[in-house]
């Protein structure tokens, strides 16, 4: 990529910061009434660890909390907020008829937008779920381990760009369709089960971890951060970088190839 290129999407991402600061008010508040399910989980949790009396596949109360205290934290740094609907305006809309002109792919003009919003939207919404931390200090453990930190912030970023591309390839069907909000939701919820944000997905028997560990879901949040709990380790920690990896390349692969296909329906009905 030129100086030129990078020039160019620094310019959109730019112009995304300024855009996405607007809102930051409601993004501080969805944050701050998106930690009211904790409540809910924490009383859940003590509710099951006070049955059975032990512990659940290497699970404590403690842990269990702490496990939700860092999926909380990912999801806040790698959840796309409404990328898929905005997208689906610009090609509903024929908004991306302006940018179809211009010497730009608009899967990076896209991304410069994501990365400007992933980063107010984490530092608007940081300072509540610090708070948060510090409620329950008693239960966070940090690893001792540097290399730890690296290999779940690495996690975290291909996570990241896992559910953009994933994001992005969803509103291309607005090529096709008007409303995409369906199909958003269903895969929402896939998200929502699969990817560990409902539970620990290694609390699962062993057969569907197995089959888990394939899917796009789980490396989207309960891969980062199983790495920096030490819940995956050696062989098993390679194996689910390495798959994740190959996640992102077909994610992104998906996204362009849906992109083009998108937009030969789009020119050839006189988008």
């Amino acid at each position: 990529m030129s100086t030129r290129s990078i020039a160019k999407y620094a310019s959109v991402f730019n112009i995304g910061l300024q855009n996405t600061f607007v809102y930051r008010w409601n993004y501080f508040l969805r944050a701050l009434f998106a930690l009211i399910p904790l409540a809910g989980t924490v009383f859940l949790w003590a509710a099951v660890f006070k049955e059975r009396g032990g512990g659940l596949h290497g699970y404590d109360y403690g842990s269990m909390i702490y496990y939700y205290l860092l999926t909380i934290l990912v999801s806040n740094l790698v959840v796309p907020t409404e990328d898929d609907f905005q997208i689906a305006a610009d090609i509903r809309e024929g908004q991306i008829n302006a940018l179809l002109t211009k010497p730009m792919s608009y899967l990076a003009y896209r991304t410069s937008i994501f990365l400007s919003g992933r980063l107010v939207y984490s530092f608007v919404t940081l300072p509540p779920i610090a708070v948060i931390f510090i409620y329950f200090r008693e239960y966070v453990v940090l690893p001792n381990n540097p290399l730890v930190y690296v290999l779940a912030a690495i996690s975290t970023v291909m996570a990241a760009f896992i559910q953009f591309f994933i994001t992005y390839s969803l509103a291309m069907f607005a090529f096709w369709i008007l409303e995409i909000s369906t199909i958003v939701f269903i895969v929402y919820s896939f998200e929502y089960f699969l990817g560990g944000q409902m539970f620990p997905i290694d609390i699962m028997p062993a057969a569907v971890q197995a089959v888990m560990k394939w899917l796009p879901f789980y490396y989207e949040l309960f891969c980062p951060v199983a790495i920096f709990l030490g819940r995956l380790k050696g062989p098993d920690l390679v194996q689910a970088l390495a798959i994740q990896t190959g996640w992102l390349l077909l994610t992104w692969m998906w996204a362009r190839f849906m992109w083009h296909r998108g937009l030969g329906h789009y020119q050839a009905v006189g988008g």
